[in-house]
């Protein structure tokens, strides 16, 4: 039986890439590197999960000193923490909205009275500045879970986020479906024993999502309800 739906945030529940793109190089900016991360290497960049990673696997490709090399990875807290509140005031100044069908499915699973939850790669500041963005309107829409990716030792494609929210929603997988946008996010709530939707957006079209239970462009295309998320939990786990 149902009980919990469970999103990833950025790609999942609003395409928010470019945004946290524009935030990088505005931090990098700030810090006078001059690096420009345009959208084809961002989209290879996203292969890797959390921001302070995707920073220092940057720096791992620069055909730099061995010293400067760890000057800059020195540097990666603070860019970091720099790139966040910038992605943070873009939010603020302009609101990233959230996917097709999203809001629709929330108001729907609320009215069911299932749970929410949010596994994250990102921190918990982005988190909560996005969904204060989107809900500031919807009074009837709380997440009952968020779980960030400070929160665990081990970020996607390790189960551990998954396996955090289910935990603390105290319900197994098998009452709970996923829903993603990246191989690494998928990976991690199969590796979790969750049934998992995905729903790529443009800088993730060409990753290989074989294992997922459902692949559609987002969940209004066609539209995604709760009757055939619950056919698609009952199918993913009679055939387990």
């Amino acid at each position: 039986m149902l009980r919990a739906l469970i999103f990833d945030l950025d790609g999942t529940l609003a395409d928010t890439e470019e945004t946290h793109r524009q935030a990088f190089n505005a931090a990098f900016i700030q810090f006078e590197l001059w690096w420009d991360w345009g959208p084809q290497r961002y989209a290879e960049l996203l292969r890797v999960s959390g921001g302070k990673e995707r920073i220092a696997h940057y720096i791992g490709t620069l055909d730099v000193p061995a010293s400067e090399r760890m000057r800059l990875l020195g540097l990666v807290p603070s860019l970091h923490r720099t790139k966040t509140r910038i992605y943070t005031e873009l939010l603020e100044r302009g609101q990233r909205p959230f996917r097709p069908g999203v809001l629709r499915l929330l108001r729907e699973a609320k009215s069911r009275r299932l749970a929410l939850a949010i596994a994250s790669t990102s921190n918990s500041e982005s988190v909560a500045a996005l969904l204060r963005a989107n809900l500031a309107n919807e009074p009837g829409i709380a997440f009952d879970v968020i779980a960030c990716a400070d929160q665990v030792p081990a970020k996607k494609p390790a189960p551990d986020i998954y396996n955090l929210v289910l935990s603390s929603l105290r319900l197994s997988p098998g009452a709970c479906v996923a829903f993603e946008d990246s191989v690494n996010g998928l990976r991690a709530a199969k590796a979790a024993g969750l049934a998992t939707v995905v729903t790529p957006t443009r800088w993730n079209l060409e990753q290989d999502y074989a294992g997922a239970d459902l692949i559609q462009p987002s969940l209004e295309d066609p539209p995604l309800d709760l009757a055939r998320i619950e056919r698609l939990l009952g199918e993913t786990h009679a055939a387990a």
